[in-house]
């Protein structure tokens, strides 16, 4: 495979690395810090929004390695469509997932004695490295227009999830394959196969939240938004992220 896809595994993984760390920190900072007479993380505001965080970091996580074993496989056909969109969207939510972590930590996450500035530092140049999300966007349209095979490969593993839900998702996208539409269509399809991933591989109450608020659009525009009905406590615990 071309050495720019390579990169832009890369730029996934970490991308996916990124956030988990950050997810971390703010995890760890919660166990340990009061208020209102206790631990943080057992806030249920606190809670869910580290439950949202969870979710980001855990599909990113397991698209990356999706991605890496198309690259072990010699899967070019999946390969040259999926890395291109999963390097729009991961990289994308890098930066909005370490900012919303930094946050968790109030003013230790600002100063310098923290891990959390460098993070943020960090968080945007993976968006940028081998193409920023223009440039990104437009190879995803490339890909289908030139080779439509590697769209039809790519819903073909997004429907290995057989739900509802992600046929729904992606019903209509091939409906705007124009210039001006190549942002929603990479956003759509990575989110389609993040959505299949969290399915097929990981416990359904996480899966259910995510398809919930990141297909159905049940969902604030900030983290800490998810619905009711998600089980939170089991979707921070499935992470490895809850108390000892």
């Amino acid at each position: 495979m071309e050495m720019v896809h390579h990169t832009r595994l890369d730029c996934v993984i970490g991308s996916a690395a990124l956030m988990r760390r950050a997810v971390v920190e703010a995890v760890h900072h919660a166990r340990y810090r009061q208020a209102f007479g206790r631990a943080l993380i057992r806030q249920p505001l606190m809670r869910n929004v580290l439950a949202d965080l969870a979710l980001e970091s855990a599909a990113a996580t397991m698209l990356g390695m999706r991605l890496a074993r198309a690259f072990d496989e010699g899967d070019r056909g999946f390969a040259r469509l999926a890395v291109t969109a999963g390097k729009f969207w991961v990289a994308k939510r890098t930066a909005p997932v370490v900012a919303e972590a930094l946050e968790c930590l109030g003013g230790n996450g600002f100063v310098e004695h923290s891990m959390m500035p460098r993070l943020y530092r960090e968080a945007p140049l993976n968006s940028i490295w081998e193409g920023s999300g223009n440039v990104i966007a437009l190879d995803v349209l490339r890909a289908i227009v030139k080779e439509p095979e590697t769209l039809e490969r790519v819903l073909a593993e997004i429907r290995m999830a057989n739900d509802a839900r992600v046929e729904r998702f992606v019903a209509n996208v091939r409906a705007d394959l124009s210039e001006s539409g190549a942002r929603r269509t990479a956003e759509r399809l990575a989110l389609a196969l993040e959505a299949s991933l969290m399915i097929r591989f990981g416990p359904a109450p996480v899966a259910d939240a995510f398809c919930a608020s990141r297909l159905d659009g049940d969902w604030g525009h900030t983290f800490g938004s998810l619905p009711g009905g998600c089980d939170i406590d089991a979707v921070i615990a499935s992470c490895g992220l809850e108390t000892a």
